[in-house]
């Protein structure tokens, strides 16, 4: 199973799968990947509909964008499944996931495993590990709510969680994007955050409303000069330790150049 698309999304739009006109405004947006929820999104009552709508969508598809579909845990996660098997997606998204024996036995996407609860976040090195996984994405609110935090999320008394998240996905070749921003009326939290996730090393964030896209995109938008920096030192590199414009460098700039490049290629096909 292929664990990672050419460059990581930088935003990852949450979209309510029972709900039409969103999904088809989603598509007329700048984030790099669409997240259909079957999931927290969609009432109990709503769930038969949503499998259908979400099928559909898929079927016609998301030009431009990677696409993922978050299933329900538990029982629902069968019926789920199979509206991936019906149409077209990149990803899977997975909530829940305490350990490896959370995931589907037989994903037929590679997954994006929601780290949700103390037991996630203690067994990170398993999960990130798990062959079935490219991703991690942090799920602060269960988060939040598992530790018992007074006053719902605070990012600070889950620095810990958050930090071992990148580590976890760095150490095991996965992307990691940091949790949803609930503040949807204030802009200038969710760019904080945004800016913050970046500081930390995540690849992206996941969002719940449009509006929190350009901020998103923006805290990962490489500058200019820097980018032009990375394909000078890209093009003039050899191997092995060596100078460039007044300073030395060694395979791992070289790597760094090329991911900043990525950035600023997917930054251009928005």
């Amino acid at each position: 199973m292929t664990r990672l698309a050419a460059s990581a999304p930088v935003s990852l739009l949450y979209v309510p799968a029972h709900k039409p006109r969103a999904i088809a405004k989603a598509r007329t947006l700048a984030c790099d990947m669409v997240i259909l929820d079957l999931e927290d999104a969609v009432p109990a009552g709503d769930k038969d509909a949503a499998r259908s709508i979400a099928a559909d969508a898929l079927a016609e598809g998301f030009e431009g964008k990677l696409v993922a579909l978050r299933i329900n845990p538990g029982e629902r996660m069968t019926d789920d499944l199979a509206v991936l098997r019906a149409g077209t997606a990149d990803y899977v998204v997975v909530p829940k996931v305490s350990s490896p024996a959370d995931l589907p036995s037989i994903p037929p996407l590679p997954v994006l495993a929601m780290i949700e609860t103390p037991a996630a976040i203690l067994g990170l090195a398993t999960i990130a590990a798990d062959a079935r996984v490219a991703g991690l994405i942090a799920g602060l609110n269960d988060l939040a709510e598992e530790l018992r935090l007074p006053g719902g999320v605070d990012r600070a008394a889950m620095s810990y969680g958050l930090q071992a998240i990148v580590m976890a996905a760095r150490a095991h070749g996965a992307w990691c994007f940091d949790g949803v921003c609930n503040a949807i009326d204030d802009a200038d939290a969710s760019a904080a955050e945004a800016r913050e996730a970046y500081r930390l090393g995540y690849d992206g964030k996941s969002l719940i409303h449009p509006g929190q896209i350009a901020s998103c995109n923006a805290a990962w938008l490489p500058d200019p000069a820097d980018v032009d920096d990375a394909r000078r030192m890209v093009a003039a590199a050899a191997d092995g330790a060596e100078r460039f414009d007044g300073r030395m460098i060694e395979a791992m700039h070289v790597a760094a150049a090329r991911r900043l490049i990525a950035r600023a290629d997917l930054s251009a096909r928005r």
